[in-house]
Order: C-alpha cells, then structure tokens, then sequence
C-alpha cells in the first residue's frame, strides 16, 4: 500500500511540474487521467500493476 502511494504522488508531482512548465495542458491532464481511470477497469489493469511493480523492486534494488 505504501508504494503505490508513494507512486501517486510521484506521478502528481511529475503532473504538476508538466502542467506549471505548460508542457502539458489542463486537458491533456484531464484526459489522461479519465484513460488511467479507465483502463484500470479492464482486463490489462494486472499486467500493469504488475509491470509498476517489478520496476519498483527493481529500481529498490539499485545500491549507490
């Protein structure tokens, strides 16, 4: 749970600074937001959860 918190508002703030940069607009904000919404109902939204997961660990895993 704390991870894919963490990854919201990871992705919020990358959002923000788009938006405040004006590299994205509101509505292309807005749009994508409504396809994240809807394709977290289908039947791919495992294999990403899955996909976000892995990259997590792996980059967890990363030693400096």
């Amino acid at each position: 749970m704390i991870l894919s918190i963490s990854g919201v508002v990871l992705l919020g703030i990358v959002v923000f600074i788009f938006l405040r940069k004006d590299g994205l607009k509101t509505s292309h904000a807005l749009i994508t937001a409504l396809f994240g919404f809807y394709l977290a109902s289908t039947a791919i939204a495992p294999s990403i959860k899955a996909g976000g997961e892995s990259l997590a660990s792996l980059l967890g895993g990363i030693k400096f």
